[in-house]
């Protein structure tokens, strides 16, 4: 077995941290689920005020060594080892134990702010329900119900909701989705925990509200203290916010260093092959070597032509009409990638489901191949669908786990009568192996897959037939880094062997300098920006593209950091 690099001398990075006995210390962690282990003697500590991050790949064990130090492991799983958390011990605790020291002496920050609130239940009734736990958990004085929810408003406050006084009685629908997870935050805040243990809370989230969340948890751990166990695969994010870095692999740590130290000289092979994945925007000497691409010809052929599109969805129950998109016009032409950027409700995902002809056009129109999607027939419409392919965001959700990945693939062959029987089972196995699947994956269930070979028989269905057109929603934003580096590697082999046309939607801007020959930056669905992605993220004309190169994370901490 190798053995890990370990250097914890960080007090350099965390004044005082040196001194300071540990929030949390994990020693020889162990965690297994019957006779399985998967996490293997992992050693942690976090100092007073620290941000320690953890990283690495999905089943690398960073969420159960988190989620150990609250007592919140899954049923079925064991751990043994010392965690000691605020001098407490967890391992072995009860019950009554555990319930005394979470919210209290450590909260969790969960990645979906969706599912972390109650849909039916206001802000501010969430947070006084907190409080009051709390208090009785605590023993401390209890406080009357205006003191509490003037406690519940000073933590929306604390947490940068603007008008906390209205926003108490706003349902999580209300807001948006960087709102919601502040909330979440002040909830794990509300019992003045000595430690946050945040679980990817940026990773569902647009790359301006992202920043805001980072620039909210490091002014919580200046002004209060607040010491922060950060679970991420995002190693942009890694440089700009943490103290401190955990690498684990398989559940073990391969490396420990400051986050300086491990960025510049990363001593782990596994860490330098993190690092060299993370998609990055060209600096500015790179940026003035990069050919810009001249503008498609008006004239060429076209896959797809949008001209004056608008898209109103139409208000219920007195609620007015909603103008998803204003005015857009665009050309694509075979075998060019379009990347399409904005903030969640910017129109992004309403134009690709426009495109291919699942939403109707208020005003404007949408030509597919060179035929008018407006007022096709049914069965006209049905027949030019072979043309297109949608790959989805959550491409879990995306394939019925009941069935196999033979079906999955085959469904679009089987659907438009294009092959059955042993043809079919050709044709699947011949896509398998184009997104480097093993032809035996066939009979597996979607379950029995990681999130990457998930993706890549996402990917496998979309091509089945060889569509002219792809639309690419968010297919890489829940990946971690070395698998969203191989899928984009592999959707650069599947452009140039299908030669389809993409539209490619993401919030993560260097994902789209890497795959995108043009951008359009789309913002509450107007057009604001658009061209060879090289030169708009070179020379950006409007603020709001400014804004959001600005706001990517660098994976460098002395540049983050400036």
């Amino acid at each position: 077995m190798k053995t890990a690099v370990i250097d914890r001398e960080s007090a350099a990075s965390t004044p005082g941290a040196a001194e300071a006995k540990p929030v949390l210390s994990i020693r020889d962690l162990h965690v297994r689920f019957g006779s399985r282990a998967v996490v293997h003697g992992v050693d942690v500590d976090v100092a007073p005020g620290e941000v320690v991050a953890l990283v690495g790949e999905s089943g690398s064990g960073k969420s159960l060594t988190a989620r150990a130090a609250l007592g919140l492991l899954p049923a079925g799983a064991t751990a043994t080892g010392s965690i000691r958390l605020v001098g407490t011990e967890v391992v072995g605790a009860d019950e009554a134990e555990l319930t005394a020291l979470r919210g209290i002496r450590a909260a969790m920050v969960f990645q979906e702010p969706q599912t972390a609130l109650n849909p039916v239940q206001k802000v501010g009734t969430q947070l006084t329900q907190a409080l009051r736990a709390h208090q009785a958990r605590s023993g401390a004085k209890t406080l009357s119900k205006s003191e509490t929810r003037a406690r519940a408003v000073e933590l929306l406050r604390l947490v940068e909701i603007p008008d906390p006084e209205r926003r108490f009685d706003w349902y999580p629908h209300q807001l948006s989705g960087g709102q919601k997870q502040r909330v979440v935050i002040a909830l794990a805040l509300s019992g003045a925990p000595d430690l946050l243990i945040a679980d990817e809370p940026t990773t569902a989230l647009d790359v301006t509200v992202q920043a805001e969340i980072l620039d909210l948890l490091r002014s919580l751990r200046e002004s209060q203290g607040t010491a922060v166990l950060f679970i991420t695969h995002n190693l942009g994010v890694v440089a700009e916010i943490a103290d401190r870095v955990v690498v684990l692999r398989a559940g073990r740590v391969v490396e420990e260093q400051p986050v300086h130290q491990l960025f510049a000289t990363p001593a782990a092979p596994y860490t330098r092959e993190l690092l060299a994945s993370v998609p990055r925007l060209p600096g500015p000497e790179e940026a003035e070597r990069i050919v810009v691409e001249t503008a498609p010809d008006p004239d060429a052929e076209t896959v797809l032509r949008i001209s004056d599109l608008s898209v109103v969805y139409r208000g219920r129950g007195g609620d007015k009409d909603f103008r998803a998109l204003s005015d857009i016009s665009l050309t694509l032409a075979p075998g060019e990638v379009i990347g399409l950027v904005g903030e969640s409700g910017s129109g992004k995902s309403t134009l690709g489901r426009t495109a291919l002809g699942l939403i109707p056009a208020h005003s404007g129109q949408v030509e597919l191949t060179g035929i008018p999607l407006g007022g096709l027939r049914r069965r006209e419409l049905r027949a030019l669908r072979k043309h297109v392919a949608l790959v989805h965001q959550d491409v879990t959700a995306s394939l019925d786990p009941r069935r196999s990945i033979e079906d999955a693939i085959g469904e679009p062959l089987v659907v438009h009568r294009a092959a059955s029987g042993a043809l079919l089972r050709e044709k699947v196995g011949a896509l398998l192996e184009s997104v480097r699947l093993p032809r035996d994956y066939a009979g597996r269930r979607p379950g029995e897959l990681s999130g990457g070979q998930r993706q890549r028989v996402a990917l496998a269905r979309a091509l089945a037939l060889s569509p002219r057109l792809l639309v690419a929603d968010e297919p890489t934003s829940a990946l971690d880094v070395s698998v969203q580096a191989q899928v984009l590697d592999l959707f650069t082999d599947l452009r140039a062997e299908y030669g389809f046309a993409c539209l490619f939607i993401s919030h993560d801007l260097a994902v789209v300098h890497q795959v995108a020959d043009r951008v359009l930056v789309l913002r509450r669905g107007e057009l604001v920006e658009t061209g060879a992605v090289a030169e708009v993220f070179r020379n950006p004309a409007h603020e709001y593209t400014r804004a959001l190169l600005a706001a990517v994370p660098i994976p460098d901490p002395e540049l983050a950091r400036r």
